[in-house]
């Protein structure tokens, strides 16, 4: 089959990969559709990812399709099933998975291998994260589910409730999902990024301000002459050091701020003491998402709240993937791209 392989710092390739028989547990799954993920473009810049992929490895995460084969000893799936899978699965017994923090699991089981005709799916991602999809949903909408359900796992962290005015900074795809799903909830909810077309989707999807923000210098006063009073809940969904600081100054009395977005290893931000302390505030970080928050990601979906005519504005032939990350390392701005992976 035809897959896109990482060999290291933006190096990615469209090689043909033998189909390896299924194991015990397993399932094989035609990919119907993959998408684009800022992750996988960290990823492809740095070379690899210590616990999610080390090179030379099938590459890619978000994905979706129809069940083409199920080992013998399987009985609750068939060929033919459309379904979605996550891109991980926790063990299940280590100290965290049974205090219900299975974001935080010591053994992830990692799945890549979306930019490709085919997957194979681990056995424990078969039993964990494996969702049947309703008849009328699309490959292409379902594939959003991993992504969404990061979302989704921050959105409750933040206890976000109809009623609290809500300021995301970042206009990216995961910024945009926030803006959904805090709409969605009843916020208030104010925008802070950059690009005519992100900010005129968020817009879209029920952003009341949109606020552009430059490229160098500090956004607090920026953000703060746009808005009659700092906000309930800061999201931080950019992942630099100084958006993390600046999510601390934006925040209201008693607030709480979710630093969303992972910044580069080795950063390091300086705080002021004296405002968290006597502001009484909430700082807190959501990672990754939980199996729950799996199967609520695809009920928003297939309920309507998130879409995929929102989220993918570009289509790749999997033959042209290795220039399409160099265009989004250069900085494309499309929010996301389905990969045409029979292409």
């Amino acid at each position: 089959m035809k897959a896109a392989v990482l060999h290291g710092k933006e190096d990615v390739r469209v090689e043909t990969v033998a189909e390896r028989p299924l194991m015990p547990g397993e399932v094989r799954i035609q990919i119907g559709a993959a998408l684009t993920c800022g992750t996988d473009l960290k990823v492809y810049k740095r070379g690899y990812h210590a616990k999610m992929i080390v090179p030379p490895a099938v590459f890619g995460h978000e994905l979706a399709g129809a069940i083409a084969e199920v080992a013998p000893d399987i009985s609750e799936w068939r060929a033919g099933e459309r379904v979605v899978v996550a891109n991980s699965a926790p063990c299940g017994s280590c100290l965290y998975c049974e205090q219900g923090q299975e974001n935080l699991c010591e053994h992830l089981l990692f799945l890549n291998g979306a930019y490709a005709e085919s997957i194979v799916v681990p056995a424990r991602l078969v039993q964990k994260n494996l969702l049947r999809l309703k008849t009328a949903t699309s490959f292409k909408d379902a594939a959003l589910t991993e992504p969404l359900a990061c979302v989704v796992q921050g959105v409750e962290d933040s206890k976000l409730k109809a009623g609290q005015h809500v300021l995301v900074i970042g206009s990216g795809p995961i910024g945009l999902m926030f803006v959904a799903l805090a709409k969605h909830l009843g916020c208030q909810v104010s925008v802070a990024g950059r690009g005519e077309q992100r900010l005129a989707l968020a817009k879209r999807l029920g952003a009341e301000t949109v606020i552009e923000v430059p490229h160098e210098g500090d956004i607090v006063p920026v953000v703060q002459a746009k808005l009659p009073s700092n906000p309930d809940v800061v999201i931080e969904a950019v992942g630099k050091p100084e958006t993390w600081e600046a999510s601390v100054k934006l925040v209201q009395k008693g607030g709480t701020v979710n630093f969303f977005g992972g910044c580069p290893s080795g950063t390091s931000v300086s705080l002021d003491t004296t405002l968290i302390h006597y502001s009484n505030l909430t700082l807190l970080a959501s990672f990754h998402h939980t199996p729950r928050t799996i199967r609520r990601a695809l009920e928003f979906i297939e309920s309507g709240v998130v879409t995929a005519k929102d989220f993918v504005d570009g289509e790749c032939a999997l033959s042209e993937l290795p220039t399409l990350f160099k265009s989004m390392a250069a900085g494309n701005r499309a929010v996301k791209t389905l990969i045409k992976v029979e292409a």
